[in-house]
């Protein structure tokens, strides 16, 4: 966010506004190229910089908190999560009859053996009392001797604890439902406009030296304002390629600019596939229920029924059986087996590996013959399927584990940084003689003016289609112009420089 106040050295030549008496500079012509955009991106990179950074500022805290919260539910939630190692796991179906006995309310909806030696298995239940309609109630069992470890809320396709759960909603809608959500997706559509604002400024004020050094290090011999500026623009060069990357990957699953991106997938064939649940021929009304009633070695839905210990119950072949299935072509844990959701739909067995390398292939299996129908493998993924899914794991701090998760801590450590010297800045550039309450003037206004047409016309096509594109973008946009002229509009009656306003 750099917020400086051109200097005569860098500014001479700048064209006027000659309505505003705010303005009155002697330049007469449109000046060309960089010279002609400077004092516009320099003025919304300002304003963008101070309306905009207190949700950069929100964003980027809860971000790191986040950041943080993988490695402390590893450490909050041991005694559920870990167990130790046995000689030799339980049937999966014996399994899943312990947490269901634990935890007769709900319907079964899923099943995540564990994992690796040493895990729990997860029984996920859905429709509990007192938990929410999108979160489940994972069951964690001992897989070698079948003890029920303890029963917590969980969220999402990564499983996430209470803990993470918390910190999640509070970095993506500030525990304020889809409204709180209008925050994160403003903060991640103008940081990429904030960011690369800035980096064009800093590497436009440094053009004359051609040392990569004075664009990355600060200036350590500068003072005042010019050591802040110094500063804040070498960490905004280090941090730019990952404040970009947040910037594109959180729009990505964002409420309006999301579904715009999804619709673009669509109509570029790129959408993520799923796998079909049909259940063909004489045994698609044959098929598992819901919860899976009688399914071996498990209570039926309402907890009272229970097939047989080990047997299979009429009609379905069991979640031993399925899993079978799912190893023979090659679906590796950890793997999520998810129960038919009614009569004539199959169970779906997905791998759920979010870390490098991502696994997430994903089959379909007949209920009544334990027979594969459908196969979807990462492999085959449309590119931007694969992109996406990679942008988003690697965002939420899954794709490379620890080393992921701390790159992401020191992005917010320096968005952080960026934004309060952003304001300390403003702060310096007060008038001299105002030690108080005064901050620093924006960049007059009427910087459009110096733009060339040619220049100009393909400059406001592109911030349409932006604007359209990003809607929360567009729309305070126009807000900041509107404001912007209301201010003019009062400054030009009142007879006062605009630009102090």
């Amino acid at each position: 966010m750099t917020t400086e106040q051109p200097l005569a050295s860098s500014t001479a030549g700048e064209t006027p506004d000659p309505t505003d008496p705010g303005e009155q500079r002697t330049a007469t012509t449109r000046r060309a190229g960089w010279a002609a955009l400077r004092p516009l991106v320099l003025r919304l990179h300002f304003y963008a910089g101070v309306l905009i950074a207190p949700f950069l500022l929100v964003s980027a805290v809860t971000g790191l908190l986040y950041a943080g919260s993988f490695q402390a539910e590893k450490l909050v939630y041991t005694h559920e999560l870990t167990v130790p190692i046995g000689t030799s796991e339980l049937p999966l179906s014996r399994q899943v009859a312990e947490a269901r006995e634990a935890h007769p309310q709900g319907k079964i909806a899923a099943v995540r053996p564990a994992p690796e030696p040493g895990a729990t298995t997860r029984v996920l239940l859905s429709g509990v009392p007192g938990v929410p309609d999108d979160h489940q109630l994972s069951v964690f069992v001992d897989p070698y001797t079948g003890e029920v470890r303890g029963a917590l809320d969980t969220y999402g396709a990564t499983g996430a604890l209470p803990l993470r759960t918390w910190l999640d909603d509070l970095h993506r809608d500030l525990h304020l439902g889809e409204n709180g959500r209008l925050y994160s997706e403003l903060a991640a559509s103008w940081l990429w406009v904030v960011a690369g604002g800035g980096l064009a400024l800093w590497i436009g004020r440094k053009r004359t030296n051609r040392r990569l050094r004075a664009l990355a290090l600060p200036d350590r011999a500068a003072t005042g304002r010019r050591r802040s500026l110094s500063w804040h623009g070498a960490v905004g060069i280090w941090a730019a390629a990952g404040l970009f990357f947040l910037s594109a990957t959180g729009l990505t699953w964002s409420t309006y600019a999301g579904a715009n991106i999804d619709e673009l997938r669509q109509s570029l064939g790129q959408a993520t596939p799923t796998v079909s649940t049909e259940v063909a021929g004489e045994h698609a009304h044959h098929g598992g229920s819901g919860g899976m009633a009688g399914m071996p070695g498990m209570p039926g839905t309402d907890g009272k029924q229970r097939g047989e210990q080990g047997g299979s119950a009429a009609g379905d072949v069991g979640v031993d059986e399925v899993l079978k299935a799912a190893r023979a072509k090659g679906l590796s844990d950890p793997v999520e087996i998810v129960l038919p959701a009614d009569q004539g739909t199959a169970y779906i067995v997905k791998q759920v590996q979010r870390s490098w390398p991502e696994k997430q292939d994903a089959i379909a299996v007949d209920p009544a013959t334990g027979q594969v129908t459908d196969v979807k493998r990462f492999a085959d993924y449309p590119v931007l399927a694969k992109l996406t899914r990679y942008g988003i794991d690697l965002h939420t701090g899954t794709l490379f584990g620890l080393v992921n998760q701390a790159a992401l801590a020191a992005l917010a450590l320096a968005l952080i940084f960026l934004i309060v010297w952003g304001y300390r800045m403003w702060w310096q550039r007060r008038p001299t003689h105002d030690r108080v309450l005064s901050f620093g003037r924006p960049v007059a206004r009427g910087a459009w003016r110096q733009i060339p047409l040619p220049l100009l016309l393909p400059l406001v096509v592109v911030a349409a289609v932006v604007g359209w594109a990003v809607p929360l973008l567009g729309i305070s946009f126009v807000a900041f112009l509107v404001v912007d002229l209301a201010l003019g509009q009062v400054a030009r009656r009142r007879g006062a420089p605009s630009s102090a306003k």
